[in-house]
């Protein structure tokens, strides 16, 4: 008989998304890694055996961004959760750690962790499991680009935002 559809998104209380597939190749370090390698004069192929990828990884990425570097190398400004944090947090889950703990522990907001538990929990076991990895992927997958304008999407947002540039609005 089997489980009736949608029983994943109903318990993990957010829509379906549709599967992962082959996680990434590496993170963000290791392209800051490769693009600095880069910066020194060296070719794509020692770059990314430098960065710690395989030599055809660091070509693709070479030639995929036209030879410029798309990552930049500004430190992240810790708005974000970033890979680290999510390995921790999944780590003292595991260890049965409530919320409130994990967040003393890593220094974020309890609400920081319970959203980031909601929202980034793996639903293909049947069971609401935290994964770092299918955190990091979901959050990759919210913030990819190009998203769809606000003003494009909201009708009327658009007209207010027409109006007071008109001057009819003041």
């Amino acid at each position: 008989m089997g489980r009736p559809k949608g029983w994943a998104a109903a318990r993990a209380g957010r829509p379906v998304m549709r599967s992962p597939g082959r996680p990434p190749v590496a993170g963000r370090e290791q392209r800051e890694r490769f693009w600095v390698a880069i910066a020194r004069g060296m070719p794509s192929e020692s770059a990314g055996i430098e960065a710690g990828v395989s030599p055809a990884v660091g070509t693709r990425w070479f030639r995929g961004s036209g030879g410029i570097r798309p990552v930049s190398l500004a430190p992240l400004s810790g708005r974000y959760v970033s890979f680290a944090e999510r390995e921790e947090i999944a780590i003292l889950r595991a260890r049965g750690c409530g919320v409130r703990e994990i967040a003393r522990r890593t220094g974020r907001s309890p609400s920081t962790i319970s959203r980031e538990l909601r929202r980034n929990a793996a639903t293909r076991g049947g069971r609401l499991e935290y994964r770092a990895t299918a955190a990091q992927w979901h959050a990759d997958q919210r913030a990819r680009r190009p998203k769809v304008a606000k003003l494009a999407a909201n009708q009327a947002l658009r007209e207010y935002v027409q109006d007071r540039l008109a001057g009819t609005i003041s």
